[in-house]
């Protein structure tokens, strides 16, 4: 996949001329390039039905983001990166276990606002967002009939997540059931339940061994479904093997995006290069913030190597409700409406954008359904 692509980027000297074109004025016209790369009979399974994956070329589509949430589940993410934090910094025994119990969170909850998230969806929709994926599942609080009320009313499609998240966040039972046992669940929701993609499925610094039966399961719903694997890095951390693990378990790199990975601090961008070398794609997926520099910097190695066909922008919405549109934010579209006008900046072309943005995505989560 690596070969022949540094033609798609400009020189320094040539970015100028691009300047004046904004991702977020208008989407841009489908070329159609990517459509014969879709297998026969692939569709892109939305919450309201699925779609022929060429129905949504023109626009982005963010594959990680969060549209419904409890609202406890920050309070105990934040809980839980605080004390890893303390664990690398020499206490031991921090971040074992379920994170302790979070301070109740205001109410309402802007991911609980169907009105609100309304708004926010229509907004990306305008932005040049095309779809957008949310990458929960039932162990976040993710809500199906909230995804499709709020898809129906923006208009904007939206692809549900499906699966179990990482170690502290498991329901009780993961801890009992077998390999097996949990690739059945997830095969059964895949077959009853209008969800397009596993993930985000996780680990934290060190797989647990319950992470790694959970991915050797998720491998199973995987060959069973022909469904996408996305999955949650700290940062980065074990994304190498995450990776071992998804292969050795018989999933090809091509159908894997492994999430978080721009979290690296490494401009020279070394893990991700060797994860797309074999064929997955990078996850470049907390960006559209003030903090980016380091990751245009990785984004422009990955591109001088000749990955572009391998990245994947998007934002993981999920911290803050002062980031919303009606907030005076940018919105859920900042992965197109911040980012990737930085990565232009650095000299990127509008055609390599068009391929990060909408036709990477999109050959991610195309599937054939098996019967």
């Amino acid at each position: 996949m690596a070969g022949g692509r540094r033609g798609n980027m400009l020189m320094r000297r040539d970015v100028l001329k691009w300047m004046g074109a904004g991702l977020s004025a208008a989407a841009w016209p489908d070329s159609g390039a990517a459509a014969s790369r879709f297998p026969k009979g692939a569709v892109i399974r939305t919450v309201l039905k699925d779609l022929p994956p060429e129905a949504l070329g023109g626009g982005a589509t963010l594959f990680h983001e969060h549209m419904s949430l409890d609202a406890d589940f920050i309070p105990r993410w934040i809980a839980l990166a605080r004390a890893l934090a303390g664990r690398s910094q020499g206490n031991p025994g921090a971040g074992r276990g379920a994170p302790p119990p979070p301070a109740p969170a205001p109410q309402p909850y802007f991911m609980q606002d169907a009105e609100l998230m309304t708004e926010e969806m229509s907004a990306a929709a305008k932005n040049g967002v095309a779809c957008i994926v949310d990458q929960g599942h039932p162990d976040m609080g993710r809500d199906l009939d909230f995804l499709k009320r709020i898809s129906s009313q923006s208009g904007l499609p939206i692809v549900a997540g499906c699966g179990y998240y990482a170690q502290p966040f498991y329901p009780p039972e993961i801890a009992a059931w077998s390999e097996d046992r949990i690739a059945r669940e997830l095969i059964r929701q895949a077959k009853t339940q209008p969800v397009g993609v596993l993930g985000e499925i996780g680990t934290w610094d060190v797989m647990t061994a319950d992470e790694r039966k959970v991915f050797r399961a998720v491998a199973k719903a995987h060959r069973a479904t022909n469904l996408a694997i996305v999955t949650h890095t700290n940062f980065g951390k074990g994304a190498l093997e995450q990776l071992d693990l998804l292969e050795s378990a018989g999933v090809k790199p091509a159908r894997v995006a492994i999430g978080h990975v721009g979290g690296l601090n490494d401009a020279a961008a070394a893990a991700p290069k060797e994860i797309a070398k074999r064929g997955a794609f990078v996850g470049f997926d907390r960006q559209g913030g003030p903090g980016d520099v380091m990751q245009v910097k990785m984004v422009m190695a990955m591109l001088e190597a000749g990955y572009a066909e391998n990245l994947l922008f998007s934002s993981d919405f999920s911290i803050g409700g002062s980031q919303l549109k009606r907030n005076s934010g940018p919105g859920y579209a900042k992965a197109v409406t911040v980012f990737a006008p930085k990565v232009r900046e650095a000299g990127v072309d509008e055609k390599t954008l068009r391929g990060i943005l909408d036709d990477n995505p999109r050959r991610l989560l195309a599937f054939v359904p098996k019967r």
